[in-house]
């Protein structure tokens, strides 16, 4: 059973925790572009892989649960401690910023030229930002995992 929750963990991390981290990206080539609507989608899948990306969290206390009493895991063992503080950050960071920054870009794209005109240039950074951050986070928690210094 450790086996099949390792791998769920390791598999999530890839196929949920990937693409939370690289739509956002593809999400600013859609604002450059000037596509509010699939800017739009984007920020809605985003959304539903971030939120997915919690199984991967419960996964991972499950590993922990089942591994050897050898390896004396817990929660307060640094790099597990690391991990979890690292990732919370960037689950907050793409839902609270990202998101509501690509969902502000696609509907101002939405709209007709002028007032809002600005408003995806505005929100550029914000995604840019957010979610290069937020992927730098998740990094550190792979090689965490890996290292587990």
């Amino acid at each position: 059973m450790d086996t099949l929750i390792s791998i769920l963990h390791v598999a999530g991390a890839v196929f949920i925790v990937g693409p939370m981290a690289i739509l956002p990206m593809t999400a600013m080539r859609a604002v450059r572009a000037g596509n509010g609507a699939q800017v739009a989608v984007l920020a809605k899948s985003t959304t539903i892989f971030t939120w997915l990306s919690l199984l991967v969290f419960v996964f991972g206390f499950g590993a922990m649960s089942m591994a050897p009493e050898e390896f004396d895991l817990s929660i307060t063992t640094p790099w597990i401690l690391w991990s979890i503080i690292l990732y919370i950050i960037a689950f907050a960071l793409t839902l609270f910023v990202v998101v509501p920054s690509m969902k502000k870009a696609a509907e101002a794209l939405g709209a007709d030229a002028g007032a809002g005109a600005d408003a995806p240039k505005a929100s550029y950074p914000a995604i840019a930002a957010g979610s290069g951050i937020a992927s730098l986070l998740l990094v550190a928690v792979v090689v965490l995992m890996v290292w587990k210094p």
